[in-house]
């Protein structure tokens, strides 16, 4: 038998975001979180009591660990949004 060559494969294309004044690089599809990670970050939040750092945890929108500020708009969760080319993410 012949091995696939590829088939139903898609092409992996960058998507580029500023996370907190630093341009961080990802793949189309992948979420904010996944692109954070990806960059070598585990927290982007601190909790407002203790200071606590925070990030990725449940990673299906359930905890709000992930809370971050996306084009202005705050609160955003990372795991559940994808990022798109030219978003401006800021730690909250």
């Amino acid at each position: 038998m012949s091995e696939r060559t590829g088939a139903g494969k898609r092409a992996e294309r960058p998507v580029r975001i500023t996370v907190d004044g630093e341009s961080v690089e990802g793949i189309e599809g992948q979420s904010i979180a996944g692109v954070l990670l990806g960059s070598g970050r585990i927290s982007w939040r601190e909790t407002a009591v203790a200071g606590k750092p925070r990030g990725l945890f449940c990673g299906i929108g359930v905890c709000f660990d992930c809370l971050v500020t996306v084009d202005g708009v705050p609160d955003v969760r990372a795991c559940q949004r994808r990022a798109c080319d030219g978003d401006e993410v800021s730690s909250q």
